[in-house]
């Protein structure tokens, strides 16, 4: 990572340059690693718990209003509350909303992860941290009878994503990545359009995550010792690609059924990081640390290829003025989909979108069961429009009836694997780079596993007012 200046442990200094060639080289070679299989997660339900108690590690923003949202979810038990801020953890206690938790906070250094995730008691462990230390995490608890629940991405190394994967074959711990845009009622209604054949054979896919937040990345508050502004400060990528490629990933199958082959990447000049550190260094000297560091573009394009033969590409923007969009684009031989500018529209011809009642009847035809029983419900208790709770709703009625996740840790690692690939295609010239087979080979057998309340659903919301 440029301008770090490490010292080698012989003494010899170490230029950012020759820190950068070799971080660069350690992504290719993770990626070219070949690894044998334990045991495929892939459709496998683990012993069904009567309870659910769950630690949460990291309540400083997204795992405190998870809090709540478990908190109102039946059959839950909220035992424990890590942050390094005690003030966060405490604040984070006082959203339970509903039935009889006992929450112990676990505040005392930043080991006191650990300390929750050693209790025999504990079968969840929730993580919301900042990304970095997500892999440490989730491979600790699952190595001490934990499941995992990541929030995005999973993990920042190729490295770590192998980690996950065979930390979670080894022990049969589930490790589900957090990704709510799966759970969006559109994304949904599209996912379940595709199962049913409606688009054809799906020839394109588009996704992103754009969304001006470059003030807040200054904001020494709201992001806990500038952790974001450092990751956008020393990587050069599609940093933050879940949002997007989630829900693409599920209509095209991946990892059961077909798989990304091969991606590229590319991405513009920084216009205005750069410029926001030396603006506000100028009267702040604690960010002058980031005035010389290279920033990453502000565009980042990534173009992947799946052994389907369908095509995806990739947007990554969060430092100019554009307005929010994840796109989420389908086209295919049938029909076409897509979200933004939103509301979102189908078309079955290249005359135009259906219209207002065109619209309202294919969703009733297609909406999927998991929103006909959740969504309204969810809707009124909150999070994103609703899908942050109804993605908490699903992974708790998924572990209390021992159903197989719908985002396994092969979807945590193949999407999260994105960032460290697209940072090597960005500095080698935008050339392609393969995309690690994290299931092993066994895609080519997995089932696709399905997110229609074919089974499940038992579980019940208390306190949705």
């Amino acid at each position: 990572m440029a301008g770090l200046g490490l010292v080698a442990a012989n003494g010899c200094n170490v230029t950012s340059k020759e820190h950068e060639d070799a971080k660069l080289g350690s992504i290719l070679k993770e990626a070219e690693k070949e690894y044998e299989p334990i045991f495929n997660m892939s459709g496998y339900g683990a012993p069904a718990l009567e309870r659910v108690r769950i630690g949460f590690i990291g309540v400083g923003n997204r795992g405190a209003a998870a809090v709540e949202r478990m908190s109102r979810i039946d059959g839950v038990d909220i035992l424990g509350i890590c942050d390094v801020r005690p003030d966060k953890a405490e604040e984070a206690k006082k959203r339970i909303v509903g039935g009889s938790h006992e929450a112990k906070i676990y505040a005392n250094n930043d080991q006191s992860w650990k300390e929750l995730c050693d209790r025999p008691d504990v079968d969840l462990v929730y993580v919301a941290t900042h990304w970095a230390l997500h892999a440490d995490i989730a491979v600790y608890a699952m190595e001490h009878g934990k499941h995992v629940a990541l929030e995005i991405p999973a993990a920042t190394s190729v490295e770590d994503c192998w980690r996950l994967v065979m930390s979670s074959e080894k022990t049969k711990k589930h490790c589900v990545i957090l990704e709510n845009c799966c759970y969006d009622f559109f994304e949904l209604l599209t996912l379940n359009l595709a199962r049913q054949g409606f688009f054809g054979d799906i020839v394109h896919c588009e996704g992103a995550y754009i969304h001006d937040i470059l003030a807040s990345f200054f904001e020494k508050d709201a992001r806990f010792d500038l952790w974001r502004l450092k990751e956008n400060a020393e990587r050069n990528g599609n940093l933050y690609p879940t949002h997007g490629l989630g829900p693409i990933c599920q209509i095209l199958k991946v990892n059961r059924g077909n798989k990304m082959e091969y991606m590229t990447s590319m991405a513009s000049k920084d216009f205005s990081l750069g410029k926001k550190a030396k603006e506000i260094a100028a009267t702040d000297d604690s960010f002058k640390t980031f005035v010389d560091k290279p920033f990453r573009g502000n565009m980042n394009i990534s173009s992947i290829a799946t052994s389907s033969g369908s095509t995806i590409m990739l947007q990554h923007d969060v430092s100019t003025p554009r307005p929010y969009s994840r796109i989420h684009m389908v086209s295919g031989t049938k029909a076409f989909a897509q979200k933004y500018p939103l509301p979102g529209k189908i078309a079955v011809g290249h005359e135009d979108f259906l219209d207002e009642a065109g619209m309202r009847k294919l969703e009733e035809q297609y909406t999927p069961n998991i929103v006909k029983q959740i969504g309204e419900l969810a809707k009124r208790i909150g999070g994103h429009g609703g899908m942050d709770f109804m993605m908490d709703w699903r992974l708790i009625d998924c572990l209390r009836n021992g159903l197989p996740v719908d985002m396994d840790v092969y979807d945590a690692a193949s999407w999260s694997v994105i960032g460290p690939l697209s940072e090597w295609s960005v500095a080698n010239g935008s050339q392609p780079i393969a995309i690690p087979d994290f299931t092993m080979g066994r895609w080519k057998e997995n089932k696709v596993h399905e997110i229609n309340l074919e089974s499940g659903g038992t579980t019940k919301v208390i306190n949705n007012d």
